[in-house]
């Protein structure tokens, strides 16, 4: 007849095999799930990745995942990369169109300085960088969040970081970006949710 005791440890085993196997894919579909968006509400890190790769910046209104320090090519697809000045800046006015570009540059701010969408000259030490949500119309970003285009980064801060300018010589582009050509990357760069600016 066989030692019953013995089938019994067979077929407990067994099962217990299975419900690891299930435990398992179960944990890892959990995992795959925990990592949130770029822009998603958080409290702390863990709420925006399991693995330390996004970070919860609590200075945003209910938190907001991001990746600091990104560059033009580095955020996921749902996200684009924009910095941002910190500090209040009262230095020299330029032209962010034509400082440091074209055949015939403004040059306005000195070597350690940027030129803002803001028309101002600020410390390059001063920007941060950050991964902020794309959006297309206001409706795509959070409450109490604005769908930030030009007119918006110009008035509330951020701007986008564009790759470097290589010419397309099938266009017969100038070997040096010119201020129109730059004017029309930023138009054409994502919008992105930032926290709206507080009414006056």
């Amino acid at each position: 007849m066989g030692n019953p005791r013995t089938l019994l440890t067979v077929q407990a085993s067994s099962r217990m095999r299975r419900l690891m196997r299930s435990l398992v894919v179960l944990a890892v579909l959990m995992a795959a799930g925990c990592g949130q968006q770029i822009g998603d509400s958080c409290i702390v890190n863990s709420d925006c990745s399991i693995d330390g790769t996004r970070t919860c910046d609590i200075s945003m209104r209910e938190g907001y995942c991001t990746i600091i320090g990104c560059d033009y090519s580095t955020c996921p697809g749902e996200a684009s990369c924009v910095r941002f000045f910190s500090g209040g800046f009262a230095n020299r006015s330029c032209d962010p169109t034509s400082e440091d570009r074209g055949a015939t540059p403004t040059n306005d701010c000195s070597i350690d300085e940027l030129c803002s969408l803001e028309g101002e000259c600020v410390p390059r030490s001063s920007e941060s960088r950050f991964c902020m949500k794309k959006c297309d119309k206001a409706s795509d970003c959070r409450d109490g969040y604005e769908c930030r285009d030009m007119t918006l980064e110009e008035a509330h801060g951020g701007e986008p970081v564009l790759a470097p300018y290589e010419p397309d010589t099938s266009k017969n582009d100038p070997p040096l970006e010119t201020p129109a050509h730059y004017e029309s990357r930023l138009e054409a760069a994502p919008r992105f949710c930032a926290m709206a600016a507080a009414a006056n």
